[in-house]
């Protein structure tokens, strides 16, 4: 009967693939006529006789051109669509599908029988031999068991009664196995997959969605979607899949370049560029939020990853991070700039125009201030602004009569004549005409920095306005709540200061000091954008956050995470639930908590659980693998060589090794060490480096949310893993190991181990 079933699904799949090639020959063939057309109609542009004599002439030939331009764009609208459908069916040619299902709409019906892959495909409209994973009737296949499941269409919910589930695995268009199942995702499938090496990019998961995790990818009707989810969880994976699936969901109203994601580092970016790709989606807007930050600063040079890590987060420094990273510094913040716009306390900065003032700061600050005090702060941005252009306009009158203008007039090549009398194409009356036009466009260049500035605001001195906001904090906002005394601050604002003077902004300081310029110049944030996804979200504070949702004030979030993987922000983000129902409405706010981890063996699992003090909800996917093994050496040279030995055994079962030393000087040691032994690495020192083949060593803080067939801890001794504060730490990386996983440490090994249970390690004193 097996055999039978096999025989019969593979005609079946031979069938869809033939019809797959036939459409792919169609396909190749209008990218060919749309290359064709494009080619000639630019041939042809050519062609367009320019009458420009009399209006009449120019009129038609702008129609001409417009029309021509139209047919074109149409053409390359074709061939992008053809391009796109190609390569649609070539990802479709060697793994048509993943799964069948037969369900009855109604009772007493025949069964229908669907198969749901990548995307859909037809051979002839409304025939569909594979229906797209994201459809709505395809959610079926994950939602429920056999029997009656209710899915979730535009029109409302429907019901239908279930009666196969067929799970495929198909390599080259062959049928390797079949599973029929009553669950979502069969144990066998989702241990087929698991069990495959990893390699320097994510792939997509559609045929091994969990129910959980398809909650997550289908939810449309929440303003804040905060997936809680252990380590290797799945839980980005999902949160990729959810981007293409609302990119399919909202096709024509929504773009990818109106979501973004905030992922760890540059390094996790190109780690996960693939996936949409791969689902035939573009990629949506990535970076880091330091990235985002950054980029708006270029004079300002922010901590950064390294930096930040290597920060203390202890005694003062700790309680200082904590104040300035609160929701209440957030609101404190929106207070102090709210009555700046009446209190007479903004700072200005004089504008300049060739070396000599343009307008002095004392003029600007009685422009702003001669608004009625009922203004917004947005509002007397604008006044402010438009008095200050007043003023330029009246500027170029005078200076087209200066003589530095006449002096330029004299120096203008022909060249730069000819460019500047194709802005004029109607003759001069006079040469008095000739010189006003050429002396106003030299003027109008010539201020262009000044019009910049104003645009930008840089009137306002953003820099003073930041410093005084750091000296009256204790006015605005109770220390002692915090565990501060006033000296404790003014050791801080005065080191700040000196900061600042050299171009330099602390991590936690960036938030703040660009929220407040916001304020001030009534910036409204990025109203286009939709979606926002935050990963890693444990490793973020309620200052950062609530700074995102005034950025992009009409996007519905997603924030991932596990709080047991807080490297930044450590015993702060078990407030981060509390802080964000204070910025979310908690109607529109839904909890997912994922705690099956898939990323790792069983015995990986339970061991990496246990460094936690809570870590006994995380339940390990029944995949059997070796206990990891902990190896105490007596000094650097023992260690080596252990490195060595674990190194060799690893490289003929595993493709992706890494060794993971908590600083970068920690792993620039063992990868310079280990060339010496003939190891080839490559030592990943900062998050703008790409992932390679081959044995990497790379630091802690560079690991977050990667994955890699076999892991080392290089040093995990007891000075440097020493106390409850790393414990967060040491889990995050030993949880980044699929199959293998060992501790090196020289000498005492770290205290965070002594509370595992000895039975689920193996310890090899060296």
């Amino acid at each position: 009967m097996a055999d039978q079933t096999q025989a019969h699904e593979q005609a079946h799949l031979d069938e869809v693939i033939k019809q797959i090639r036939r459409a792919q020959k169609k396909a190749q063939k209008n990218i060919s006529t749309a290359k064709s057309d494009i080619h000639g109609l630019s041939k042809q542009f050519d062609t367009i006789h320019m009458n420009t004599t009399t209006y009449s002439g120019m009129m038609d030939t702008a129609v001409s051109v417009h029309a021509q331009q139209q047919m074109l764009n149409e053409r390359e609208n074709s061939w992008q669509h053809a391009a796109d459908r190609l390569s649609t069916l070539k990802r479709l040619e060697a793994k048509p599908y993943f799964a069948r299902i037969d369900f009855q709409e109604q009772a007493g019906q025949k069964p229908e029988t669907i198969y749901i892959g990548l995307a859909s495909f037809s051979d002839r409209p409304d025939h569909f031999l594979i229906y797209d994973w994201r459809a709505p009737i395809s959610s079926i296949y994950y939602e429920g068991e056999l029997g009656p499941v209710s899915y979730q269409t535009p029109d409302g919910k429907e019901t239908v009664n279930v009666k196969l589930k067929r799970q495929f695995q198909i390599e080259d268009g062959t049928i390797v196995t079949i599973y029929d199942t009553d669950q979502t995702v069969t144990d066998q499938m989702l241990l087929s997959a698991l069990s495959n090496h990893s390699s320097t990019k994510m792939k997509s998961i559609v045929s091994t969605i969990q129910k959980t995790q398809n909650e997550i990818i289908r939810d449309t009707g929440d303003d804040l979607l905060f997936v809680q989810g252990a380590a290797g969880s799945g839980k980005t994976a999902a949160v990729l899949q959810r981007v293409a699936w609302l990119l399919y969901r909202y096709r024509g109203n929504l773009k990818s370049s109106q979501v973004i994601l905030f992922s760890p580092n540059q390094l996790f970016n190109d780690y996960i560029d693939q996936v949409l790709p791969e689902l035939g989606e573009h990629n949506m807007v990535q970076m880091t939020y330091f990235q985002y930050v950054d980029r708006r600063v270029p004079r300002l040079t922010v901590a950064n990853v390294a930096q930040r890590f290597a920060a203390s987060d202890q005694g003062v420094n700790g309680k200082l991070v904590r104040l300035l990273s609160s929701l209440d510094y957030f609101k404190a913040v929106t207070k102090y700039a709210k009555r700046l716009g009446r209190d007479g306390h903004l700072h200005f900065r004089s504008l300049h125009f060739q070396d000599k003032v343009f307008a002095d700061k004392d003029t600007i600050k009685e422009i702003y201030y001669s608004f009625n005090r009922n203004y917004k702060l947005g509002n007397r941005m604008d006044g402010t602004d438009e008095a200050l252009i007043k003023r330029l306009n009246h500027r170029i009158g005078a200076e087209m009569r200066s003589k530095w203008v006449e002096d330029q007039i004299q120096d203008l090549s022909q060249e730069q004549l000819n460019m500047l009398y194709a802005r004029h194409p109607q003759a001069f009356v006079n040469d008095k005409e000739e010189y006003r036009f050429l002396a106003r466009a030299i003027v109008i260049n010539a201020l262009q920095p000044v019009k910049r500035a104003i645009d930008h605001h840089r009137w306002i001195n953003i820099n003073a306005q930041y410093v005084h906001l750091l000296r009256v904090t204790p006015k605005i906002i109770n220390l002692a709540d915090f565990g501060l005394t006033q000296a404790d601050w003014q050791t801080y604002a005065d080191q700040q200061v000196q900061d600042l003077k050299k171009g330099h902004i602390s991590a936690n300081g960036i938030s703040v000091y660009l929220y407040l310029y916001d304020l001030l110049t009534g910036k409204r944030g990025q109203r286009e954008m939709r979606y926002v996804f935050v990963d890693e979200v444990q490793d973020y504070d309620a200052f950062q956050l609530a700074y995102l949702k005034f950025c992009f004030p009409r996007a519905r979030f997603t924030l991932l995470g596990d709080l047991n993987q807080a490297i930044f922000t450590h015993e702060n983000s078990r407030s981060l639930l509390k802080e964000l129902s204070q910025m979310f409405d908690a109607e529109k706010t839904k909890v997912v908590q994922l705690t099956k981890s898939y990323r790792s063996t069983k015995q990986i699992t339970n061991f990496t659980k246990q460094i936690l003090q809570n870590g006994e909800n995380i339940e390990a996917f029944d995949r059997p693998g070796d206990l990891p093994q902990l190896v105490v050496d007596p000094d650097l040279d023992h260690a080596v060589a252990s490195v060595g030995r674990i190194l060799k055994g690893y490289q003929d079962k595993h493709d992706k090794v890494a060794i993971i030393g908590k600083t970068l000087e920690d792993s620039h040691q063992i990868s310079q060490l280990l060339k010496k032994q003939g190891f080839e690495n490559t030592l990943i020192r900062t998050e703008n480096q790409r992932l390679v083949p081959g044995l990497i060593v790379v630091p802690s803080y560079l690991a977050k949310g990667l994955e890699f067939d076999a892991v080392i801890v290089w040093d995990a001794n007891a000075d440097k893993y020493r106390g409850d504060g790393e414990r967060q730490l040491l889990y995050t990386i030993c949880s980044r190991a699929m199959h293998a996983l060992s501790i090196v440490a020289i000498g005492q090994p770290t205290h965070l181990l002594d509370q595992v249970d000895p039975a689920l390690y193996e310890k090899r004193p060296d």
